[in-house]
C-alpha cells in the first residue's frame, strides 16, 4: 500500500472491511455454472474421433444442448504424470493458454490404446500399471493404478464450457448458437448472469468476449485429507466448502487479513494434494484467471446399509473427497500428478513448474525490516543496536518512504543524503542494505490498485498481445518477480544469485525466490495461523516462506514478540516487519530479560545455519520441502495428517512453536513408533507414537531431534551469515534405536552460480554404526575448498560409557580424542580435534 491510503486504516482495525471483496455469490460465473449444473446438461465423448498422435490421443465431447463440438487431449507424461485438456474445437478467437509457468514443454510417453467395452477406451502408459479409462456416454474418465481407480473425472457431471459468441450488438445470433443466453431473455437475467457486463459496487466490468468460464470435477477416492491452493489463512487441511462458499484463487492487497477463511489473498497457486495410507495425489489445474474451489469430503462409513433389490445389504463405503475447479476464462488444462509417494508428488510438481531456486547464503539470516526506518541515523543507530547486544542480523530493509515521493529507484536526499556511505558501513560487517545490486523487495504487485474494483486492476485492461488482464491476473506477481530476478542475474553478468521477495505468486514462484504472507497482525492468533499457512506453501513448492516476525499491524506484548521470534527462527524466511503507525519494536526495546530471549532464538537460527543450507539445496536438487507437515515424513501414520501445530524441518527436526499465551505446557505429539526423539536442550528422550506435556517457560523453545538423524551445525556466532565463513562446525548425532544415525551437509561459496556451472561445492555424508562415524563424500561431482573443521560432536542416546574415542584422518592416522560422558542423559560430547569438513575421516567409539 501506498502510504496515503495505509494511513487511512488505522493500525487498530481488527481486519479487513470483507465489503471492499467479492464473495461467491457475487461472482458471475460462479452463479451462472451453479445454475446450469442445477439443469444437469451431460457431455458425451465421440469416441468414434479419436485419433492418436505423436505426443496426445485427441477426440471430440459434445453437449447435448450446445450440439458444438469440444476438443479433448489426453496426454502422458514421464515420470507417472497425465495431462487434460479441453478447448473449443474451433473458438471465435484464440483462447488464453497459459505460457512460462511449465519450465519447458514436458516430454511426453506415448499412451497405448487398450480395448475397453463398448462405449468406452483405455490408455495405458509403457508399464501398464497406470491407465485412463475413458468412458462416452455420459462422458466420464477414470485414473486406474494398479486395478484400482484412484480418481474420477466428471463423474458428478459438472464439465462446465463456455463457448467464446459475438457479442450481441454485432449479431442477432440465434438462440441455438448461444446456448448460454438461450433461456435468459429479461434484462434482469442477463445482469444477474453477468454475462457480457458485470457490476460490483461502482464497478463495471464489460467483457468484450462475453462469458468464457470453465469447471470440472474430480472425485478422489478413498480419500479424505486434502491439502494445498495457497494462499489463505485458513487451517492446513482443506475444509468442505458448502453452496455460497468456495476457496477463492484470486490475487489481492488485503490488508490485516481475516484468519479461518476461505477469501483470496496476495497469491495463488492451483495445485492440491490428496493423500491417504499407500497413496498421495496431485492435481495442477493451470488457468491464471479468477478461480473458485469447491470441496466436498464423505468419511468412510462403516456399516452403510445399502438397498439391492428387496433385501438391504451392509456394506464397507469408502471415503471421497470431491474437488470442483471453476475458472472464470481460459482453458482447461490440468495435470494428474499420481505419486505414489509424497515425496514423489513434490518430484512430479517441479518436474513441470521447476524447483525452488538455491538462495544465497545470507537471505537464510535474520531480516531487520520496518516501515520504515527514518533516515541514515536510524539505520546506523539501529545497526549499531544489533551490535551492542550481540544479536546477528544480516539484512536492513527500508520501506517505500527513503525514495523521493514514493518514486522507485530514488533516494529521499534530505533523509538519504549518502545512501552509498550508509550501506558501506552495512557491507563493512557483512550485512546488507536493501537496495545492493542484486537484492529486491517486490511488495504490492497482485496488482495493488486502491481505485480499482477489488483494490485491483480492471479485468478489462488490456496487455501485450491483446489479453485481457482478467486472463492472467494470478500471474502478474509471478512475472514481475520472474522480470527482476532475471534482470538481476543479467545485471551481475550471470555471476551472482539474486535475492527477490514477492508478495503476489503463482505455481512456478520457488524458482525466482521468496514469499511471505503479507500484512499480517500482531496477535496471538495470526501466529498460530502462520504455522498451516507456511506449510501449506512449503507442500506446494514454494519452500522459501515466511511470516512477519511480531505482526506487521499493531503492537505486540513482549510475550507475544518472544515467542513469534521464536517460532520464526525455525520457519525458512526470517524477518521482523512492522507498519508504519506501530510503536517500535527492535528486540532490544521491551527490557532486559526479553532482549535476552530474543537474542537467544536469533543465534539459536545462526547455529542451524549449516543444517538450513543443506535443506534448501535438497530442495533446490530434490524437490523436497524444507519446511514440512508431519505427514509428509510419516506418510503411514493416519494420527499426522490433520497436524497443523508442530512441523518438521527437513527429516531430523520437529518444532512445536508455543503459540498460547502464558503457556506453561504444550502438547506435543511425537509421531513413529520405530521412532526415538530427543530434546534438543534437555537430552531428554521419548519413543515416538505418543503425546508428550512438555512444560514451557518463556524461554523454551520445544524442538526435537529425531533418533537416527545427523546435524551439521557452527559452534561460534558471528555478527552476520559472512562473518562464520570459516568457524568450525559441530554434529549432533542423534541415534535410532538401532544405534545407527545419517545425515548429509552441503557447502559452497553462497553466492554465485559456481556451484552449478564449475561444480564448486562439498556435498557430504556422515554415517554412525557400531560405534563408529564416517564422513564420505555424497557426490563426487562437486570439488570445494574449506579450511573449515569439525571441532565438537556430540551423540545422543549412547547407552554406555566407552573406554576410548580415536579419529583417524585420511592418511591413516589415529589420533586419541578427549571426552566427557553423562550417564543420566546417555550423551557423549567430543571436543578439542580438529577434521577438515571436506575431507574422508572417521571417529571410533570403544
Amino acid at each position: 500500500m501506498d502510504a496515503a491510503e495505509k494511513e487511512e486504516i488505522s493500525v487498530e482495525d481488527e481486519a479487513v472491511d470483507k465489503n471492499i471483496f467479492k464473495d461467491c455469490s457475487k461472482i458471475a460465473f460462479y452463479r451462472r455454472q451453479k445454475q446450469r449444473l442445477s439443469k444437469k446438461s451431460t457431455y458425451w465423448a465421440l469416441l468414434d474421433s479419436v485419433t492418436e498422435g505423436k505426443e496426445s490421443t485427441r477426440f471430440q465431447i459434445i453437449n447435448e444442448a450446445a450440439k458444438v463440438p469440444l476438443l479433448a487431449e489426453v496426454y502422458g507424461i514421464e515420470g507417472n504424470i497425465f495431462r487434460l485438456k479441453i478447448n473449443e474445437e474451433t473458438p471465435l478467437k484464440p483462447r488464453y493458454e497459459v505460457p512460462d509457468v511449465l519450465t519447458s514443454k514436458p516430454s511426453t510417453v506415448r499412451l497405448i490404446s487398450c480395448s475397453g467395452d463398448t462405449g468406452s477406451l483405455v490408455l495405458a502408459n509403457g508399464k501398464g500399471d497406470l491407465k485412463c479409462h475413458i468412458t462416452a456416454n455420459p462422458f466420464k474418465i477414470d485414473l486406474v493404478s494398479e486395478e484400482e481407480v484412484v480418481m474420477s473425472i466428471n463423474s458428478l457431471g459438472q464439465l462446465y464450457f463456455e463457448q467464446l459468441q459475438i457479442p450481441p450488438k454485432q449479431s442477432r445470433a440465434t438462440k441455438e448458437n448461444e446456448e448460454d443466453t438461450s433461456d435468459d431473455t429479461t434484462q434482469e437475467n442477463q445482469e444477474e448472469l453477468g454475462l457480457w457486463e458485470e457490476k460490483f459496487r461502482n464497478f463495471v466490468d464489460v467483457k468484450d468476449n462475453g462469458p468464457a468460464s470453465i469447471g470440472l470435477d474430480f472425485s478422489l477416492h478413498g480419500f479424505e485429507h486434502v491439502y494445498g491452493i495457497p494462499q489463505h489463512a485458513e487451517s492446513h487441511q482443506l475444509k468442505n466448502t458448502s453452496d455460497g462458499d468456495a476457496y477463492r484463487l484470486y490475487n489481492l492487497d488485503v490488508y490485516g487479513y481475516k484468519i479461518h477463511d476461505k477469501m483470496g489473498i496476495y497469491g495463488s497457486v492451483p495445485y492440491l494434494l490428496a493423500h491417504k495410507l499407500g497413496r498421495t495425489l496431485g492435481i495442477f489445474w493451470l488457468n491464471a484467471s479468477e478461480t473458485l474451489v469447491e470441496i466436498n469430503t464423505e468419511p468412510a462409513v462403516k456399516d452403510a446399509l445399502t438397498q439391492t433389490g428387496p433385501v438391504a445389504v451392509r456394506q464397507k463405503v469408502r471415503s471421497q473427497t470431491d474437488v470442483h475447479w471453476m475458472s472464470e476464462s481460459g482453458i482447461i488444462d490440468v495435470f494428474l500428478l499420481t505419486g505414489p509417494t509424497p515425496s514423489d508428488v513434490f518430484k512430479q510438481y517441479s518436474y513441470l513448474t521447476g524447483t525452488q531456486a538455491m538462495p544465497p547464503l545470507f537471505s537464510l539470516g535474520y531480516h531487520q525490516c520496518r516501515w520504515n526506518y527514518e533516515d541514515e541515523r536510524d539505520v546506523k543507530a539501529v545497526d549499531a543496536g544489533f551490535d551492542e547486544h550481540d544479536i546477528p542480523y544480516d539484512v536492513m530493509w527500508l520501506d517505500i518512504e527513503h525514495t523521493e515521493g514514493k518514486r522507485y529507484f530514488t533516494w529521499d536526499k534530505k533523509r538519504f543524503p549518502n545512501p552509498k556511505r550508509m550501506q558501506e558501513l552495512l557491507r563493512s560487517k557483512k550485512r546488507k542494505g536493501s537496495t545492493d545490486i542484486l537484492h529486491i523487495w517486490n511488495d504490492m504487485n497482485e496488482p495493488s490498485v486502491f481505485r480499482g474494483p477489488e483494490l485491483t486492476m480492471q479485468k478489462n485492461a488490456i496487455h501485450h498481445g491483446n489479453w485481457e488482464h482478467r486472463e492472467l491476473h494470478n500471474i502478474y506477481g509471478f512475472y514481475q518477480q520472474m522480470a527482476t530476478a532475471e534482470g538481476l542475474i543479467q545485471r551481475s553478468k550471470g555471476k551472482e544469485r539474486p535475492f527477490v521477495l514477492t508478495r503476489s505468486f503463482f505455481a512456478g514462484s520457488q524458482r525466482y525466490g521468496t514469499v511471505w504472507t503479507g500484512d499480517n497482525t500482531a496477535k496471538w492468533s495470526y501466529l498460530k495461523i502462520s504455522i498451516p499457512m507456511l506449510l501449506t506453501l512449503s507442500v506446494t513448492g514454494i519452500s522459501f516462506c515466511g511470516a512477519d516476525v511480531g505482526g506487521f499491524i499493531g503492537n505486540p506484548k513482549a510475550e507475544l514478540l518472544v515467542r513469534w521470534y521464536q517460532a520464526g527462527a525455525y520457519q525458512p524466511f526470517f524477518r521482523g516487519h512492522a507498519t508504519k503507525n506501530t510503536k517500535r519494536r527492535e528486540p532490544w526495546l521491551f527490557g532486559e530479560e526479553h532482549t535476552r530471549l530474543i537474542q537467544e532464538a536469533i543465534r539459536e537460527r545462526y547455529t542451524l545455519l549449516p543444517y538450513w543450507y543443506s535443506l534448501f539445496y535438497s530442495a533446490h536438487l530434490a524437490s523436497q520441502p524444507v519446511m514440512r507437515p508431519l505427514w509428509v515424513e510419516f506418510p503411514d501414520e493416519v494420527e499426522t495428517f490433520g497436524v497443523e501445530d508442530e512441523y518438521m524441518l527437513g527429516s531430523a527436526l520437529l518444532v512445536h512453536p508455543v503459540t498460547e499465551p502464558k503457556a506453561t505446557v504444550v502438547d506435543v505429539f511425537l509421531p513413529g513408533s520405530s521412532e526415538v526423539w530427543y530434546d534438543s536442550k534437555t537430552f531428554a528422550h521419548w519413543e515416538g507414537a505418543c503425546t508428550v506435556k512438555i512444560p514451557v517457560a518463556l524461554d523454551t523453545i520445544p524442538v526435537f531431534q529425531r533418533g537416527g538423524s545427523v546435524v551439521p551445525i557452527k559452534t561460534t556466532i558471528g555478527r552476520s551469515t559472512g562473518c562464520m565463513t570459516d568457524s568450525p562446525y559441530g554434529l549432533w548425532v542423534a541415534l535410532s534405536t538401532k544405534g545407527s544415525a545419517v545425515g548429509e551437509f552441503y557447502l559452497d561459496d553462497g553466492h554465485s552460480f559456481q556451484y552449478l556451472h564449475q561444480k564448486q561445492f562439498l556435498h557430504r555424508k556422515f554415517s554412525f554404526a557400531s560405534g563408529v562415524l564416517i564422513n564420505s563424500c555424497a557426490d563426487k561431482r562437486g570439488h570445494y575448498p574449506s579450511k573449515c573443521v569439525v571441532e565438537q560432536i556430540l551423540v545422543l542416546g549412547l547407552k554406555k560409557q566407552p573406554s576410548s574415542v580415536t579419529s583417524h584422518s585420511p592418511d591413516g592416522k589415529a589420533q586419541p580424542v578427549a571426552f566427557t560422558y553423562c550417564a543420566k542423559t546417555s550423551t557423549l560430547n567430543l571436543e578439542k580435534f580438529s577434521l577438515n569438513i571436506g575431507a574422508d575421516w572417521k571417529v571410533q567409539i570403544q
